[in-house]
Formats: structure tokens, C-alpha cells, sequence
């Protein structure tokens, strides 16, 4: 794992981490957040935060839904976003 994907792995699970049980974020919310600079950057953060959101889902530490219900990878078309697992 890069640094940048290490960077992007701690940031989505802080921010779940700060918000309710069922609330979930979108991959935006951590490239924003992990992106370093003042500009509009971050852009180039959202494939690289979207691949670590997926192995965050192969390793059972979160979900990727769609319209509220759980998706996989090849199914994961258009808006996502990223909530804990449900356990």
C-alpha cells in the first residue's frame, strides 16, 4: 500500500469513526480530507480513495452502498458512499 492509499485508509475510518454508527460518508469527503493542499487537488484522490474503500470492504471493515443498500464492486455504478460494516 502507497502512502497516499495509507493516508486515505486512515482518514475514511476516522470519519466514520466521528460520526453516528449509521451514518456513512462520501469517497469525496475523504479525498478532501486527506488531500493536502488548498486547491482543487483532491480530484485526483477519488479513484485512489474508491480503491481503498474496497479493500477496506474485502478486509470486513466497511460497506459500499448505493441508495442505502450494500453494493459490490462490479455492481458500484454512479453516487457511492461508505458506512461501517454491519456486524
Amino acid at each position: 500500500m502507497t502512502d497516499p492509499d495509507q493516508r486515505l485508509e486512515q482518514t475514511i475510518l476516522r470519519l466514520l469513526e466521528q460520526r453516528a454508527d449509521t451514518s456513512s460518508i462520501c469517497p469525496s469527503d475523504a479525498a478532501r480530507a486527506a488531500y493536502e493542499g488548498d486547491d482543487d487537488g483532491w480530484r485526483d484522490l477519488m479513484e485512489p480513495a474508491r480503491r481503498v474503500a474496497w479493500r477496506l470492504v474485502a478486509a470486513g471493515e466497511v460497506e459500499v452502498t448505493r441508495s442505502g443498500q450494500p453494493v459490490g464492486e462490479s455492481e458500484a455504478r454512479g453516487p457511492v458512499r461508505i458506512r461501517r460494516a454491519r456486524r
